[in-house]
């Protein structure tokens, strides 16, 4: 939902596994999930039913977006009766599953993900979580059915009968059907009837994204002598100041990453490559990384802006996401052309990217999941490295600042456009109106 959102699509998840926390609770052990539990699998039903109406009832205010239907649905019976149903609906479908039999990888994921799970909130005990959802694992693999298979269940590991065939669900063939497979962590894809612009988008992100431990560093250049007389744009040289950050910076990334590797990302503008002439890593120069650009209004200051082109100055305030400069280019265009330096981020394990105020607020945004009314108001200050370590809900963020003093280029959100944005904001981000609406499944690991 974050990749789809910081694109500019209405994107919203529907998370079946909060609904059974707001109905029944969180504190369930393992027997919750077992299928001989008659009356908790008419409680799981209940659950997965509300959300799926809710979803409905979305599509029909929004009319266009995409909707992550978040639940196991671990079984053709349950998938065809999502789809059925968005169908009857107007809405497409396209199911995503990630499986994993790799029992290394479960067990390093159940030690990472399930311990900060609402599921286990407050429970100290790590053997007793892991042990819990081993079991409901277990429950799962008795009845799981393999997205677009034969409906065999190469996990099953208990007694539980096949469902009495049924006309309906023979006549469901799931090679008919949109999905994309990962299976153990991206070792192998599988990829069916894959036929729109966001469905291969989201084919894109599923491929490249992984749940090695890993940190992401970002920084800005450090000062330079554009910042001094706060111009915009350009290619100039660091300042003293900037020189003093730049012989700084190698002392700090040494303590906060020790002998982990990492490879360096700055953009092709020089006071990137003064600002890491000192660290001893790979370093990469990306074009994708190059400051926003402004166009007419290069090497001016935003007075020579207000002076010279007192509309566009106007019009900024009025919109900052999404005004583009004459002849350069808008924070909606600098995302988009950033779109491969995300991807590559999924990819990889510890990078550090020195770039440029616009450039850096993209991607923040993007990692915290920040909306386009925001984003290009975010303070990224000069002399300070973030440090994003990723976590299984979310990401801690980290901010290290060095004592070298620096000017503040940040400028403030205008007032008048904070109210209209409290006032008019109806959700994250837009999509064209010609958009497929598509709701995903995710399968269980």
């Amino acid at each position: 939902s974050r990749y789809l959102a910081w694109l500019g699509v209405n994107c919203r998840v529907f998370n079946v596994g909060e609904y059974r926390r707001k109905l029944v609770g969180a504190k369930l052990d393992h027997s919750f999930f077992d299928p001989h539990n008659a009356a908790a699998v008419d409680q799981r039903l209940q659950c997965a039913v509300s959300a799926l109406q809710d979803m409905l009832r979305w599509f029909e205010a929004v009319h266009s977006g995409v909707a992550i239907y978040d639940a196991t649905n671990s079984t053709r019976s349950r998938r065809k009766k999502i789809l059925d149903e968005c169908t009857r609906h107007g809405v497409e479908v396209m199911f995503c599953e990630s499986w994993c039999d790799d029992s290394e990888l479960v067990e390093a994921n159940i030690r990472e993900v399930k311990r900060t799970s609402p599921d286990y909130a407050g429970v100290q005990d790590l053997a007793s979580v892991m042990e819990d959802f081993r079991r409901r694992i277990n429950h799962y693999s008795e009845v799981y059915e393999p997205v677009g298979g034969d409906g065999t269940r190469p996990l099953a590991k208990g007694s539980y009968p096949l469902p009495p065939a049924s006309p309906t669900i023979e006549e469901y063939d799931e090679r008919l059907v949109s999905y994309v497979r990962k299976i153990n962590v991206g070792s192998q894809m599988v990829i069916n009837r894959i036929t729109s612009y966001l469905e291969s988008r989201i084919v894109y992100f599923v491929m490249n994204i992984h749940i090695a431990p890993r940190s992401v560093l970002f920084s800005r250049h450090g000062e330079s002598m554009y910042n001094l007389d706060q111009r915009l744009g350009g290619d100039p040289s660091l300042s003293p100041n900037g020189h003093k950050y730049a012989r700084a910076l190698p002392v700090l990334i040494s303590r906060l990453l020790g002998d982990q590797p990492v490879t360096i990302w700055t953009s092709t503008l020089k006071r990137t490559s003064e600002t890491v002439a000192g660290l001893p890593y790979k370093k990469m120069q990306w074009k994708a990384l190059d400051e926003l650009d402004a166009g007419l209004c290069d090497g001016l200051t935003y007075e020579d802006v207000e002076r010279e082109y007192p509309e566009e100055y106007a019009m900024r305030d009025e919109n900052k996401f999404e005004f583009r400069y004459r002849g350069g280019e808008s924070y909606r265009d600098v995302v988009l052309r950033l779109e491969p330096v995300i991807m590559e981020l999924e990819r990889q394990q510890n990078i550090m990217i020195i770039s440029h105020q616009a450039v850096l607020r993209c991607i923040y945004a993007y990692f915290l999941d920040i909306g386009p009314e925001e984003l290009p108001y975010l303070k990224i200050p000069l002399h300070t490295v973030m440090k994003l370590t990723w976590t299984a809900y979310g990401c801690d963020v980290q901010m290290y600042k060095i004592d070298i003093d620096a000017v503040d280029t940040h400028r403030a959100k205008p007032k008048s456009v904070r109210r209209s944005a409290r006032k008019g904001r109806a959700g994250t981000g837009s999509c064209p109106s010609s958009a497929p609406s598509r709701p995903l499944s995710t399968g269980t690991p």
